[in-house]
């Protein structure tokens, strides 16, 4: 007579196939990371200054660079040249649907005053940005 031989049910998870994939979108994310991130280079001025708050929304910042050109950095858009007008417009329309999101100005350290301030009293103004804030390096510290 033939007699049945129970095998015993493995409960083990083969793990192996996950680390692989955590590895390669480890691999991916480490690629890819400094590619995202972009920006207008500034030399900004140097201050004792308090930072944004690390509840707050990710702000609207307003780039004018040592040649006088105006950016805005909204999300991942890309930084292309425009004029300060229409950075009020598209401030203006961000605004629209979040309301609590900060702006700040990043403005080079060599731009003339004058720049800068036409950009705050166009945002301000025609954009009804309640506050606009000014961004800073820290102070070296000897």
């Amino acid at each position: 007579m033939y007699k049945r031989v129970r095998r015993r049910k493995v409960a083990d998870i083969n793990v192996v196939p996950y680390i692989d994939v955590m590895l390669v979108l480890l691999i991916i994310f480490m690629v890819t990371a400094p590619l995202i991130t972009q920006g207008v280079k500034v030399d900004l001025p140097q201050a004792d200054s308090e930072p944004l708050d690390k509840d707050s929304k990710v702000p609207l910042v307003a780039s004018v660079d040592a040649e006088g050109q105006y950016y805005l950095a909204v999300g991942t858009s890309k930084n292309e040249p425009m004029s300060a007008e229409e950075v009020a417009a598209l401030v203006k329309e961000h605004l629209k649907s979040e309301p609590e999101t900060p702006v700040v100005v990043n403005g080079d350290g060599t731009v003339p005053y004058d720049a800068v301030i036409q950009l705050m009293v166009l945002l301000q103004k025609e954009a009804g940005v309640p506050s606009v804030g000014l961004m800073t390096e820290p102070t070296e510290k000897e």
